[in-house]
């Protein structure tokens, strides 16, 4: 396993200066913000797509995720969604997530992490916000397929799917080589799993995983690791019995205006795992 870090902890700077204060902190791998201000995927030109595959050579960064989960550009961290009640909203995300795609392929990304479908609309049934987001997903694996890139579903607290069984009862419906999962540690802490239990769980799926800390109160509010309640021995132990032997994303946007110093406290924290 390898340790990597997002760029959505560096809002306040552009995508190249995200990437320099990544690898000047140590990280071997970067995961980038497929979204304003980094890499919305129509703002990303075929120049400065291969100026920033440049760049990563350059800083020997290898990236290991294409996060597509937000939507600042269009709306905010959630909306448009997969299963807006409004059909015109759901193919704006479906046409992101088919632009997040291409870009991971120009990129050398092996996947782009997806919102879990979304909040439910008030008045929407689960089974229907499970088909809409069922059709969505059959949409764009197709070009996932084509272009070698995996689809990775993030469980999230107080979204369509933030447990275990809900990522398979969505497997049950809709399986494919090219869709996988993001596991993100904090998330499945949030909802009261122990992660260590859902790695061994759902090993089969993982693709890549994503690193916070959370406080013992379980409230879905990213921390710097060693700042929370998370055993993460136990569960990089866990991945490591599992056979896990991706890239591990430290993921900590709620603190842009620190991020090059909360960058620096992760990997000194962590780096007795890696």
């Amino acid at each position: 396993m390898r340790l990597a870090f997002s760029t959505n902890a560096f809002k306040q700077v552009s995508l190249e200066e995200s990437l320099r204060q990544i690898a000047a902190c140590g990280y071997a791998g970067v995961e980038i913000m497929a979204d304003v201000p980094h890499a919305y995927p129509p703002h990303m030109d075929s120049r400065r797509r291969r100026s920033i595959v440049e760049l990563l050579k350059e800083l020997r960064l290898t990236v290991t995720n294409l996060n597509a989960f937000t939507l600042f550009a269009q709306g905010d961290t959630w909306h448009p969604s997969w299963i807006e009640v409004d059909a015109e909203a759901r193919e704006r995300r479906i046409e992101h997530t088919l632009g997040a795609i291409q870009l991971a392929r120009d990129l050398g990304a092996p996947g782009i992490s997806l919102e879990p479908g979304g909040p439910v609309p008030e008045g929407m049934n689960r089974d229907d916000a499970m088909q809409h987001y069922r059709d969505g997903l059959a949409r764009v694996l197709p070009a996932a397929a084509e272009c070698g890139v995996n689809l990775l579903v993030e469980p999230e607290p107080h979204l369509l799917i933030e447990r275990p069984e809900e990522f398979e009862e969505l497997l049950e419906g809709l399986s494919h080589e090219r869709l996988a999962l993001n596991f993100d540690v904090g998330h499945f802490y949030c909802v009261g799993i122990d992660p260590a239990e859902a790695v061994r769980r759902l090993a089969p799926h993982i693709r890549h995983v994503h690193l916070e800390d959370i406080a013992p109160s379980r409230e879905h509010k990213h921390l710097v690791p060693g700042h929370g309640a998370i055993d993460f021995a136990a569960v990089l132990a866990a991945l490591r019995d599992v056979g896990y032997d991706g890239w591990i994303s430290v993921e900590l946007y709620p603190y842009e205006a620190q991020a090059r110093e909360v960058a620096d406290e992760a990997f000194t924290y962590l780096a007795e795992w890696f």
